[in-house]
C-alpha cells in the first residue's frame, strides 16, 4: 500500500466531510450574482435538500455506529465520535450561511425585483383581515393543537414536518395549567400563501409564510388561554430502510411494509426558530433523546426548501435560465432500427434529447417482427413514459423483461407502483440479486429480420446503455450519456447480463462490457497499471477520469501509483473525493476539479491514452465501494473514432473550464479556478455548441 509522506497525515480525505464540502459549492452558487437570481434561490433550496439527506442516511448511519460503541478507525483515520464532532462543526456553520445568504443576500434582490416574503411586522391592515380569514377558512379546520400532560403525552412527530411548541398561559376548559402545547402543521397545506392582487402591496408576487400565518393567530387554537410563544421546529429522523433481504420471502412486500415506517426512525436533528428559548429548546431535546450538537438554531424558516416553490409561482423569464430545445439528430427522426443498423449513435444529455429512447421503445412495441424487450429500471419517475411503452409493448404480445430496483433510495414507493403496473399487463418482472442493487442502465431489443450473410429471419439485437437513468425529467437537467447500438458483440454482452439478473446463472464471460461485482473495478485498475508501464517506457500515459464520487481505496491508490509513476492524471469528480492531489511524493500528478453549474454533472468517463491508442469507457458506476462490489454495474467502451474524438474533446473542455470550476486542494478544501471576466462554462458552450441555444 502506498504510505502518505510525514507532512500528510492521512493519503484519504473522509467521504462525509467531503460530501459536506460539495454542499458548500451548492450553496456558492446561491451567492454568484452572474446566475439569474431565482436560479440561485434554487442552488439555496438544493443545498438544504441535499442537507436533509445527508442527515438521513449519513449522520443516521454515524450515529447508530457510536451507540453501538463502534469504534474503528476508517481509511481516513478518523474514528466515528471524532467524524460526527467535525461534522456538527461543518453542518452548523452552513446551516448559519445557509439563511445568511437568505436573509442577507437573495431576499433584498428579490425585493428589488418586487417579489417579497412579507413579514407580520409589515402587513397593513387589509392583509392582516384576509389572512386572519384564511386563516380561519383554510387553516383552523384542520389543524389539531396537542396540549401536553399526563394524558396527552409529547405526540411522534413526524420526519421533516413543520412544527410549533407553543406556551401557554391560563386555564383550559378543564381547570388545567397545559404549559406547552404542540401544533403540527399537515403536509397538504400550503407553505407559502401568495397575497392575492387586492391586498398585495408592491405587485403581483407578494407571499407570506405559513408558519408566519400561523404564529400570528395561534391563540385562536386555544379559546380561554393566552399563548406567551410560539415557535418553529422541524425532527430530521433516520430514513434508510433496513430489510434483510435474505429472509425476505416477497421483496416487494418486505418493502412496502418498511416504507410505512420510514417517517419514524430515530431521531437524528432538531431544528428549531433562532428565538426560541433555551428552556424549550432542551425541553424538545430532552423528548427526542437528542443532544446540543444535534440542535440547529434557524432565522427563517426551517424548511427552506419549501421556496423551491417559488419560481414556479412567477412568471418572470428573465430571472431564470433561458429555456432550450434539446437536439434530435436528423437520423434518429425516422426509423430508428435502420438508423442503428448503420453506425452507433451517442446521445448527451441534456442537450440531445431524450426522445429517440422512448421513440425506440415505442417503434419496438408497435413492431411485429420484434419478440422481446428487456430493460432495467432504477428512477424513472412516478408517470414515466419508459414504463407506458413498455406496458404497450407487453400488451401486444411482446416478450417484456423488467429488472425494477425497488431499492433506489426515495424512489422506492413509485417503483413498487410500476412494478405492479408491469406484472398486472403480463410483463416478467424481476427485482435484481438479493444483495447487489441493479445500477446498470440497459435496454435491449431482439428483433427478427433479413440480413445479408445470415439465415432469413434471423435474430438481431439492439440496445441502448447509459450513464443516467431512464427519466425523461432528470434527462433535461443531468448530463449523461446513452449510447444506441447494434454492435452485436456488445448486445450480446448485454443480452449475458439480463440472463444473469433474471435466471441467476453464473456469470457468463463478457467479451466487451465490464461489469460489476466481477470484472469492473479489477478492468480499470488493469488499464490504470497499463498507463503506468506505458509512462516506464516514456510513452504517452495520460488518465481522464469523471464520475459522481470517487471513494474506493484500492482504485486511489493505483491512482496514486500512477501519479508516482509519471502519469498524468486529470479527475473532474462532482461530489465526493477521497483522494488527495498535488501532495509532493503521493500525487503530484493528479489534479482534481468539480463542475458545478446549470446542469447537475452526473456522466461517468473512463479515457487511457494507451501509448496512443485510446480507449474511452462509459458506465453507470462510481468509483465507489458499493459501485464497484454490491452493484450491478456495466461499463462500455466506445469504438466509433468519431464519437469517441467528440467526447475527448469534451473532457479536455471540461479541463479548461475556468467559470464552474471548482479545484481541489491537498488540505480537502476547494478553490474557485481562476477565471477572466466574461468566461463561459463548459455546459454554456455545449448547450450554445449542440443546442445553438445560447
Amino acid at each position: 500500500m502506498t504510505s502518505a509522506p510525514p507532512h500528510v497525515v492521512q493519503p484519504f480525505i473522509n467521504r462525509e466531510l467531503s460530501l459536506l464540502e460539495f454542499n458548500r459549492r451548492v450553496l456558492e452558487q446561491a451567492k454568484d450574482e452572474t446566475v439569474p437570481l431565482l436560479e440561485r434561490l434554487k442552488f439555496l433550496c438544493i443545498s438544504c435538500s441535499n442537507l436533509d439527506e445527508f442527515f438521513e442516511i449519513r449522520v443516521a448511519g454515524l450515529k447508530q455506529m457510536i451507540k453501538l460503541g463502534t469504534a474503528l478507525v476508517g481509511q481516513d483515520g478518523i474514528t466515528p465520535s471524532e467524524l460526527f464532532a467535525e461534522i456538527s462543526n461543518r453542518a452548523h456553520a452552513l446551516v448559519v450561511e445557509q439563511y445568511r445568504v437568505l436573509n442577507e443576500v437573495l431576499i433584498p434582490a428579490l425585493e428589488q425585483e418586487k417579489i417579497r416574503f412579507v413579514r407580520r411586522s409589515e402587513w397593513t391592515a387589509e392583509q392582516d383581515a384576509w389572512l386572519r380569514a384564511y386563516f380561519q377558512n383554510e387553516l383552523l379546520p384542520v389543524l389539531s393543537p396537542l396540549g401536553l400532560d399526563p394524558a396527552h403525552p409529547f405526540p411522534r412527530i413526524l420526519n421533516k414536518s413543520l412544527n410549533f411548541i407553543v406556551s401557554l398561559s391560563g386555564k383550559d376548559a378543564f381547570g388545567r395549567n397545559i404549559g406547552y402545547a404542540i401544533v403540527q402543521a399537515p403536509r397538504a397545506l400550503p407553505r407559502l400563501i401568495q397575497l392575492p392582487r387586492e391586498v398585495a402591496g408592491t405587485g403581483p408576487y407578494d407571499f407570506v409564510f405559513l408558519s408566519s400565518v400561523i404564529h400570528a393567530y395561534v391563540d385562536e387554537l386555544f379559546p380561554g388561554m393566552q399563548a406567551t410563544g410560539c415557535y418553529q421546529f422541524r425532527v430530521t429522523r433516520n430514513s434508510d430502510l433496513l430489510v434483510d433481504e435474505s429472509e425476505a420471502e416477497d421483496l416487494l412486500e418486505a418493502l412496502e411494509g418498511e416504507l410505512s415506517q420510514r417517517q419514524w426512525g430515530n431521531e437524528v436533528r432538531l431544528e428549531v426558530a433562532h428565538n426560541c428559548p433555551d428552556q424549550m429548546s432542551q425541553y424538545l431535546m430532552e423528548e427526542l433523546s437528542l443532544g446540543p450538537a444535534d440542535l440547529y438554531q434557524c432565522h427563517g424558516p426551517v424548511n427552506l426548501n419549501r421556496l423551491m416553490a417559488i419560481p414556479d409561482m412567477i412568471d418572470r423569464p428573465e430571472l431564470k435560465y433561458a429555456p432550450f430545445v434539446p437536439r434530435v439528430p436528423k437520423a434518429l427522426g425516422g426509423d430508428l432500427f435502420a438508423a442503428m443498423r448503420k453506425h452507433d449513435y451517442l446521445l448527451q444529455q441534456p442537450y440531445d434529447s431524450f426522445t429517440p429512447v422512448l421513440d425506440l421503445l415505442r417503434q419496438a412495441a408497435k413492431d411485429p417482427n420484434v419478440l422481446a424487450i428487456k430493460q432495467t429500471l432504477y428512477r424513472t419517475g412516478a408517470k414515466s413514459p419508459v414504463a407506458e411503452a413498455l406496458i404497450q409493448a407487453a400488451r401486444a404480445g411482446k416478450e417484456v423483461t423488467v429488472v425494477v430496483e425497488l431499492r433506489a433510495r426515495f424512489d422506492e414507493a413509485d417503483n413498487i407502483s410500476l412494478a405492479e403496473a408491469l406484472q398486472e399487463v403480463g410483463a416478467h418482472v424481476v427485482y435484481g440479486v438479493v444483495g447487489y442493487k441493479t445500477h446498470a442502465k440497459m435496454m435491449l431489443i431482439v428483433r427478427r429480420e433479413d440480413q445479408a450473410g445470415a439465415a432469413p429471419g434471423a435474430l438481431r439485437y439492439y440496445a441502448h446503455l447509459g450513464t443516467g437513468n431512464y427519466h425523461p425529467k432528470t434527462a433535461r437537467l443531468y448530463t449523461d450519456y446513452g449510447l444506441l447500438t447494434s454492435d452485436q458483440a456488445i448486445c450480446k454482452d448485454v443480452h449475458a447480463v439480463f440472463l444473469q439478473l433474471t435466471s441467476l446463472g453464473k456469470v457468463s464471460k463478457l467479451h466487451r462490457l465490464l461489469q460489476s461485482p466481477f470484472t469492473l473495478a479489477k478492468g480499470m485498475r488493469d488499464r490504470i497499471e497499463r498507463e503506468v508501464a506505458h509512462a516506464a517506457k516514456g510513452k504517452k500515459a495520460h488518465i481522464i477520469a469523471k464520475m459522481n464520487a470517487l471513494v474506493e481505496p484500492e482504485m486511489i491508490q493505483a491512482l496514486y501509483q500512477a501519479s508516482q509513476a509519471g502519469v498524468q492524471i486529470d479527475l473532474i469528480v462532482r461530489s465526493m473525493c477521497s483522494l488527495r492531489p498535488g501532495v509532493p511524493g503521493l500525487s503530484e500528478n493528479i489534479r482534481v476539479r468539480s463542475i458545478i453549474g446549470r446542469f447537475l454533472e452526473h456522466s461517468r468517463v473512463f479515457y487511457f491514452a494507451n501509448a496512443g491508442d485510446p480507449e474511452l469507457w462509459l458506465s453507470s458506476a462510481d468509483w465507489m465501494e458499493r459501485n464497484l462490489f454490491r452493484r450491478v454495474e456495466v461499463a462500455f467502451p466506445i469504438h466509433d473514432r468519431k464519437i469517441r474524438e467528440r467526447v475527448v474533446e469534451q473532457l479536455h473542455a471540461y479541463l479548461d473550464d475556468t467559470a464552474s470550476s471548482w479545484l481541489l486542494q491537498p488540505d480537502g478544501s476547494y478553490q474557485r479556478a481562476p477565471s477572466e471576466a466574461g468566461a463561459k462554462s463548459v455546459q454554456i458552450k455545449l448547450l450554445d455548441e449542440i443546442t445553438g441555444s445560447v
